[in-house]
């Protein structure tokens, strides 16, 4: 991970904007990058208002596109929802995922990632010197956000309140939140080194004559995955589980799923689950997934807890919600920013973009509510189609409420907490969204391991607040606004984080 350091005036071009993936974003008003890269630059000389016979001549180059802070903004907030439903989301499970079928406030989130990097990579690829450069570019960055991931996500880490750490590599889980975010990233910029025709858009028609490859292959993808996903024949299978609750174990500690089922979307029978057992390996899935709070599987439904009497054996077998073949649907969310981050590029007016993206999304949820008319759920799980229609189009909406308050009317100031969180999105990810900071801090503690900085002051509110439930959001909101302070310091010293 490298370090970048910026001035803190200037403008910046909104088509050369830094993605997630890559971020080193700028300053609130920073020069043009130079070859995708920030570098350090001196304010300009003032130059007087009227001109005199010793003047330089006037400055003839193009004016600079104002920049689209709402991207940051965008950004910021979606990694401040991401730490509030992930550490909230048990003491509120409404807006906790939804355990397999269904949409909350936390099912809204990766897409809403996936997006903004869509859009963040058709501005930053507008103009491409050396396609073969730009493509080992994003092929090293994906790389390093893969492994970054398998690091944070694969279960080196063994979360709060337990202060040991390692890794069976024989059981490391393979996939996970950023290496979803590494394919999407890979496909989506590809697709806008090598797929984007070199016309010149000055009409409708000319538009989707320029950007139509790309949105075949979102196209191809859907089909492809939807096809999979109702096609596929789910036979038998059995899968190694260490429980009491279960008498019908085999000589090897197995249970028997039982299946011989085709375009099943429930949790033990479903063709994703099967790509990924054959793929990956059960070994190497997600061992805690959230049908788990389904009522088939918990007392507490739509929370944890303990199995019911009778519960089906395969409330204990593993899945992986980020796994093979929903990932690579969940690359068509970023296609979909993809052109959203065109409609920037080529239109350049406020009322032009926002009716633009106001249809596109209206039409996507239309799309999203047609399809499961048709059969096919909500299901973040299964990323099915009809989830990244209603996932997508309630994203387009939610950029253009953003544009409109930050790059329309200018009302920045009570958002600038999350623009800060935009610019170092990687780095809040990491240390807070991943929770790798509070289990740092976990680890000092006072004679005994549950006297930490971290559980007295959750415990703390607790007290104040005479509730649990409302003592620990009081503590994830403030551990928001810690995070948006160390991006606004970091910020503020020019300091960005990027792979």
């Amino acid at each position: 991970m490298e370090t970048a350091r910026v001035s803190t005036t200037g403008e910046e071009r909104d088509e050369e904007r830094i993605p997630l993936v890559s971020s080193t974003p700028p300053s609130p008003s920073p020069p043009p990058p130079i070859d995708d890269e920030i570098r350090p630059w001196q304010p300009p000389e003032h130059q007087p208002a009227t001109a005199s016979i010793a003047s330089p001549p006037p400055d003839t180059r193009p004016a600079k596109s104002p920049r689209l802070v709402s991207v940051d903004v965008f950004r910021g907030l979606t990694v401040a929802i991401m730490i509030l439903v992930d550490d909230a989301g048990g003491a509120f499970p409404s807006i906790n995922h939804a355990p397999w079928f269904g949409v909350t406030l936390a099912d809204y989130v990766m897409p809403s990632f996936l997006f903004i990097i869509g859009v963040s990579i058709a501005l930053v690829f507008k103009k491409i010197s050396s396609k073969s450069s730009a493509t080992k570019k994003v092929i090293i960055r994906t790389i390093k956000l893969f492994v970054l991931g398998l690091i944070i996500q694969g279960g080196f880490f063994h979360g709060h309140n337990n202060l040991t750490y390692g890794v069976d590599i024989d059981r490391i889980r393979l996939f996970g939140v950023l290496q979803r975010i590494a394919i999407g990233y890979f496909l989506a910029a590809i697709s806008e080194i090598w797929l984007v025709r070199n016309v010149s858009v000055d009409s409708a028609i000319s538009f989707v004559r320029k950007y139509y490859l790309q949105w075949a292959v979102a196209v191809i993808i859907s089909m492809l995955y939807t096809g999979l996903l109702l096609g596929l024949y789910v036979p038998d299978w059995e899968f190694q589980v260490q429980s009491k609750n279960f008498t019908n174990l085999g000589t090897n500690g197995t249970v028997l799923v039982q299946c011989g089922v085709r375009g099943s979307l429930d949790p033990p029978c479903n063709a994703v689950g099967l790509v990924d057992r054959f793929v990956l390996g059960q070994n190497h899935l997600y061992m805690h997934p959230v049908y788990k709070r389904t009522k088939e599987c918990s007392v507490n439904s739509p929370d944890y807890g303990p199995l019911p009497s009778g519960a089906p054996v395969w409330c204990l077998a593993p899945f992986d919600p980020e796994g093979l073949l929903s990932t690579i649907m969940a690359a068509v969310s970023c296609f979909v920013g993809l052109y959203f981050g065109h409609i920037i590029i080529h239109y350049k007016g406020h009322p032009e973009r926002i009716l633009l993206w106001s249809v596109s999304s209206l039409i996507l949820i239309i799309l999203a509510y047609a399809a499961q008319l048709l059969g096919m759920p909500f299901s973040k799980p299964l990323y099915s189609v009809s989830y990244m229609f209603l996932t997508a189009g309630v994203s387009g909406f939610a950029l253009i409420f953003i544009y409109f308050m930050v790059d329309i009317i200018k009302f920045t100031a009570p958002l600038v907490i999350f623009q800060w969180m935009g610019m170092n999105a990687l780095i809040v990810f990491i240390l807070a969204a991943s929770q790798k900071f509070p289990i740092f801090l976990e680890g000092f503690y006072w004679r005994s391991p549950s006297n930490n900085l971290v559980s007295l002051t959750e415990s703390a509110l607790q007290k104040i607040f005479n509730s649990k439930r409302w003592g620990t959001l009081a503590f994830v909101l403030l551990e928001v606004l810690f995070w948006g302070l160390v991006a606004g310091v970091l910020h503020i010293k020019g300091i960005y984080y990027k792979l």
